[in-house]
């Protein structure tokens, strides 16, 4: 979209410093006058807006990009207003959140990763941005241990399930079950080739959960807790010659909010007690697991 000019210049024909024009622009962007992706007007038209010369419209346009609200500032065209970026600590959708969060897991020499979660489909394609780096040689891990825990395929699962409640059709049963040993195997095999191609201590456990867990958990070196809720949503999808009908949860799209041990007591109380509760589960109730 492009965003045209105002036909007057502000407050009359006064001159305005390119700070002046910078704030009247801020103003547009946080009233949602200019909303992100729009393009600007060129700097000629801001100019004849503000009623000065192109090179303080061009001072005005560096001010709002270096405050990050524009983009492409030096190209040729008129720039864009910047889609803004979560603050640091910002909850983020599980498949745009969780991979820099393991890159920087996996920088560390010792790296642990313990995994409670439906299937591993998000595990997996996230961890594919740190075994990328790892083959290009800009991480060297000296070891890598991750535990996974998923549901068994033995209990009747809380979701996702017939809408209709048909306990004797298991289509929806077999479908997760299909995706959580495929999805499991890839990452299994896709960590246990370091040993071969980099020379690495790779580990890579499952264990099977007695319930269906509602909340997906990822704890990174003992240093930070990333927590998803499950969202239940109606979904239909195709399965063989069948459409399911059923309640499912889509993983990459919850949120994870992260809790960092040197964030203070509070986070830190949150990443021991998640520690603590995911070694309770693996050492008592859960059960070996062999994903075929």
């Amino acid at each position: 979209m492009v965003v045209t000019q105002e036909n007057v210049a502000v407050n009359g024909s006064r001159s305005f410093s390119p700070q002046e024009i910078a704030d009247a622009l801020r103003d547009r962007i946080r009233t949602g006058d200019l909303k992100a992706g729009d393009r600007l007007p060129t700097q000629a038209d801001l100019a004849e807006e503000f009623g000065v010369e192109r090179g303080a419209v061009r001072q005005a346009l560096r001010l709002l990009q270096d405050a990050g609200l524009l983009t492409n500032v030096s190209k040729g065209s008129p720039p864009r207003i910047a889609v803004p970026t979560p603050a640091p600590g910002a909850p983020q959708p599980t498949m745009v959140g969780l991979a820099p969060r393991l890159t920087e897991a996996f920088s560390a020499p010792v790296v642990h990763i313990d995994v409670v979660c439906h299937t591993a489909e998000t595990l997996m394609v996230a961890i594919g941005e740190p075994l990328r780096q790892i083959h290009e040689g800009r991480l060297r891990p000296e070891s890598i241990a991750v535990r996974i825990l998923v549901p068994s395929r033995e209990i009747t699962l809380a979701f996702p399930v017939p809408v209709d409640g048909d306990g004797e059709d298991n289509s929806v049963h077999q479908r997760w079950l299909s995706m959580r040993n495929a999805q499991g195997q890839v990452l299994q095999h896709n960590l246990l080739s370091l040993r071969a191609t980099h020379g690495m201590d790779v580990k890579v456990t499952f264990r099977a959960l007695p319930f269906t867990p509602p909340v997906k958990l990822y704890l990174l070196n003992g240093q930070e807790a990333l927590l998803g809720y499950y969202m239940l949503t109606r979904r239909e999808e195709e399965y063989g010659s069948q459409t399911l009908d059923m309640y499912d949860v889509l993983g990459a799209k919850s949120l994870l909010f992260s809790f960092l041990r040197q964030a203070g007591e509070r986070d830190a109380a949150f990443v021991e007690q998640s520690q603590l509760w995911f070694d309770a589960l693996w050492e008592t109730i859960t059960t070996d697991l062999t994903l075929s």
